[in-house]
């Protein structure tokens, strides 16, 4: 049997932040059978590739290859020869300073098809996100993109000092950090002012960005003063000076913060997209695991005799979630729920459960005892049957005050929350190296099992240093409970809510 060739995609996945992903490179992630990647190319974009594409890392790191480049070529004509698609994503674009000229010949002499998907390169990108244009009308209207990486000092150079020194071009070096002496050196002494502008920008359009600003006389000592190390571009003329009055991106919030999320990874996105656009690192290490219960029978035994009930109410998303994935997994839908009234803890769960087409007829805004007092005291609920279906091991204080007030209330178990232990030994390391930030915590649950990884460490010795944020006083009271005191909680118990309070927290810190 004869396989069809496949295709190579020579993607360019852009400069560090996942957000400056073509959509077409996109679309060829999703859809590849190999994902080959760089060091360089945003981790978080494999998370396009399909459950079953095989990942393979090749490297590409300063000084530190996993494979070279003639044995990277080899993988992908293998690969495409195999019958598979393959994305093979390089940072920044392909075509600028990526071998990816390389890449297609070698594809082409071995008559493999491929198309090039061109990526934001960091040349203008890094620049950029430091507050830097390139070109400026005020200041110069070209530009010249060079190696960095050849050794200025080899006699058969190809850089043509004299010119770079003479021109009014923004000079862009790229892989240049190791060779700045001697790019300064080269550029002074063929008449290049010693006064001119200069800037490098390090893990550019990334929560990591960090710039570093002087003149060619002065940027060596800076930069070694400041230990900026590779990946890093190099920027050199007077549309650096723009930077104070242009820079934006460092200029957010959270701004580099190493903020640690404990929510389960599956929940997680909302909470790390918000922080990430305010300038945050985050850095997921999540402490549970959301995942249905052993015995599913009860639930499905309250669905199969949900019209005996005559209210619903939900105290999470989760909850919402596994009821409807339990009902939809009997072969039934919302007709059957069309007699019941519903109650929502919270605007989340509330909009959650909008999704299903459902509007909740009542609102407690939290768990506290006057809240749902006050939330169901404008309607009959004596003698009237409520079904619960919510976690393991939750607080008894919702059905003890439905109880109260005259209800039937039947607590069925919709979903577990376990302990998560595939990020402990990577928590402790930033702990002790006094690398983390603020940790958020999102439950009593994330908390709990927050402290369980830490297991016999000195927790207070590790979080010293670090800000603790809560996302309300449920979650506040078990982090007392476990000696743990929140620096800040959320004035709105919500994801939103959370994050306003880290950010007032750290713009009052200034």
């Amino acid at each position: 049997m004869t396989h069809k060739t496949g295709k190579v995609y020579l993607i360019g996945a852009g400069p560090g932040d996942p957000g400056l992903l073509t959509i077409k490179a996109k679309e060829c992630i999703e859809t590849a059978d190999v994902v080959v990647y760089d060091y360089l190319a945003s981790p978080f974009l494999l998370n396009y590739a399909g459950k079953d594409a095989q990942i393979i890392y090749v490297g590409k790191k300063g000084g530190d290859h996993t494979l070279s480049q003639d044995k990277i070529n080899q993988l992908l004509v293998d690969k495409a020869k195999q019958g598979f698609d393959v994305a093979r994503l390089k940072g920044g674009d392909p075509f600028v300073f990526g071998r990816g000229g390389e890449e297609a010949q070698m594809l082409l002499g071995h008559g493999v098809p491929y198309e090039v998907v061109p990526g934001v390169t960091s040349a203008i990108a890094a620049p950029a996100y430091a507050g830097i244009p390139v070109t400026h009308r005020d200041h110069t209207s070209f530009v010249s993109f060079i190696t960095g990486h050849e050794d200025p000092t080899k006699k058969d150079t190809s850089m043509q000092w004299d010119v770079y020194a003479k021109s009014n071009a923004t000079l862009v070096f790229l892989m240049g950090v190791k060779n700045l002496a001697n790019i300064v050196k080269n550029l002074i002494e063929h008449g290049k002012p010693s006064d001119t502008p200069i800037a490098l920008v390090r893990w550019g359009t990334t929560a990591r960005q960090q710039t570093v600003t002087g003149t060619l006389e002065t940027i060596v000592e800076q930069v070694q003063q400041a230990k900026l190390k590779s990946p890093s571009i190099i920027i050199i003329g007077h549309v650096v000076s723009l930077r104070n009055e242009l820079a934006w991106f460092d200029k957010r919030p959270l701004f580099g913060k190493r903020i640690v999320i404990t929510r389960a990874r599956a929940q997680a996105s909302d909470l790390v997209s918000k922080l990430s656009k305010l300038g945050a690192n985050c850095i997921e290490i999540p402490t549970i695991q959301i995942t249905a219960p052993e015995d599913t029978s009860p639930l499905k035994a309250s669905v199969e005799n949900i019209k005996n009930y005559d209210w619903l109410i939900f105290t999470s998303v989760n909850g919402v979630k596994f009821f409807f994935d339990t009902l939809f997994d009997m072969g039934k839908d919302v007709r059957v729920l069309g007699h019941l009234k519903f109650a929502c803890i919270g605007p989340v769960t509330k909009e959650r459960l909008k999704d299903y087409g459902i509007i909740s007829d009542i609102l407690p805004k939290t768990y506290r005892a006057e809240s749902v007092i006050d939330a169901f005291s404008s309607v009959e609920i004596n003698n009237k049957k409520i079904l619960l279906p919510r976690a393991k091991k939750a607080r008894t204080i919702l059905p003890e005050e439905l109880t109260k007030m005259g209800a039937r209330v039947d607590e069925v178990i919709a979903y577990e929350t376990r302990l998560a232990k595939g990020g402990k030994k990577e928590l402790i390391s930033l702990l002790e190296k006094n690398e983390i930030d603020a940790v958020t915590f999102t439950s009593s649950s994330t908390v709990s099992n927050f402290m369980s990884l830490l297991e016999s460490k000195d927790a207070k010795k590790l979080l010293a240093n670090v800000v603790t944020a809560s996302i309300g006083p449920i979650t506040s009271d078990t982090a007392r409970l476990l000696d743990i005191k929140p620096d800040i909680e959320a004035k709105e118990y919500t994801i939103q809510g959370l994050v306003d309070s880290l950010s007032s927290y750290y713009e009052s810190c200034e």
